[in-house]
C-alpha cells in the first residue's frame, strides 16, 4: 500500500497532467485534501510531506483536529466544505480559513458577525447548485449575483469565488456541461469581483474534467487517504 505522501504525489501528477493537457500551468489548480472521518495523524502525514490546505466536513470533528494541530502544523489553511448549520457557525468563525457551503444570507451574516476582530477576515465560497437536483444544497445560478452583492459588504468575509458539486452520472457530457456552467458564471462574476480567484470543483473521479473546464482548486479525500471511515 502506498504511504500518504505517495498518494499525493500520484494527486499532484494527475493535476499536472491534466493541466498540460489543455495548456494550463499545473500551478493554476491548487489540491485540497480532503481529511473528512480521518484522523489527525493522517492529515499531519499528509503535512509533512508539503501538503497545507485541508478539507472538512463536519464542524465539530475539523475543531478537534485544528486544536490537535495547531502547534504542530501551525500554518495549516482549514476550509469546511460541508453543509453548515446556524448552530455551528460560531465554531467555524473562529476556527476556521475558508468555508465553500454559502448559500444563504443569513449563515453568511452570523459568520461575518463571529468572525473574531484579530482574525483576517473569513474567505467565502457561494455553493452552486449547477445540477438543479432538489436533494443538494447551493443557490441556482441566477440567485448568485444577488447573494454575492450582500456577501461583498460584510466585513467579517471576503468573497473568493465559487464551489459546485455536480450531478453524480457517469456520462462525462453532463458533468462537462454543469462544470462548464460554473466556469462561464464565475468568469462572469469575476469582471464583477476582481479578487475571485477560486472556483472549487473536481473530486478524486472527475478532476482531470474538472481541471480541463477551469478549476482552480480540486478537493480530493478518496485518492489521498483511502476510502472514508465509518
Amino acid at each position: 500500500m502506498n504511504t500518504i505522501a505517495q498518494q499525493l504525489q500520484l494527486v499532484h501528477d494527475r493535476i499536472a497532467g491534466a493541466a498540460a493537457r489543455c495548456g494550463r500551468p499545473a500551478a493554476d489548480v491548487g489540491l485540497l485534501a480532503v481529511s473528512k472521518t480521518k484522523p489527525a495523524a493522517d492529515v499531519a502525514a499528509a503535512y509533512a510531506a508539503g501538503q497545507r490546505q485541508f478539507g472538512e466536513n463536519y464542524v465539530q470533528e475539523a475543531v478537534d483536529k485544528i486544536k490537535a494541530l495547531r502547534t504542530t502544523c501551525p500554518d495549516i489553511r482549514w476550509h469546511l466544505i460541508g453543509p453548515l448549520q446556524s448552530n455551528k457557525s460560531r465554531l467555524v468563525a473562529e476556527h476556521f480559513d475558508w468555508v465553500h457551503t454559502v448559500d444563504r444570507l443569513k449563515i453568511a451574516q452570523r459568520l461575518s458577525d463571529q468572525r473574531p476582530v484579530h482574525m483576517r477576515p473569513l474567505n467565502i465560497c457561494l455553493q452552486v447548485n449547477v445540477s438543479g437536483e432538489a436533494s443538494k444544497s447551493g443557490l441556482a445560478p441566477a440567485e448568485v449575483a444577488a447573494l454575492a452583492e450582500q456577501v461583498d459588504v460584510l466585513p467579517g468575509l471576503c468573497l473568493r469565488g465559487l464551489m459546485t458539486i455536480p450531478e453524480a452520472t457517469d456520462d462525462p457530457e453532463i458533468l462537462r456541461s454543469q462544470l462548464l456552467e460554473l466556469k462561464q458564471l464565475f468568469d462572469r462574476m469575476a469582471e464583477k469581483y476582481p479578487r475571485l480567484d477560486t472556483l472549487s470543483m473536481g473530486m478524486s473521479n472527475d478532476l482531470e474534467l474538472a481541471v480541463a473546464c477551469g478549476s482552480t482548486l480540486v478537493r480530493v479525500g478518496t485518492a489521498i487517504f483511502g476510502s472514508r471511515n465509518p
